[in-house]
């Protein structure tokens, strides 16, 4: 019997394998990418608004109160939903 190889002498199984291959690295590298820069892009999103990047530098005034209120409204925040948490769902 005769086999049918490609001619550069490989076989096509291994060839499709390869591309294959190759394209899951390619979608996983490009994967990483989006989801890398989605989450640099937030942090530094959020560290932005923490620092009041928004208000004018030269008044020092509005800056740090700014900061300081931004501040204790995520300690609220993180707060709030830790007595929630406590109260409604670890309640017996």
């Amino acid at each position: 019997m005769s086999e049918t190889r490609p001619p550069n002498g490989g076989n096509p199984k291994d060839k499709q394998r390869q591309e294959a291959l190759r394209a899951l690295d390619r979608v996983e590298a490009e994967s990483e990418t989006i989801v890398g820069s989605t989450f640099v892009r937030m942090a530094d999103r959020a560290r932005s608004h923490m620092s009041a990047g928004d208000k004018d530098e030269d008044d020092r005034v509005e800056v740090w109160g700014t900061r300081i209120g931004r501040s204790l409204g995520l300690v609220f925040a993180i707060g709030l939903a830790i007595y929630l948490f406590v109260t409604y769902v670890l309640a017996p």
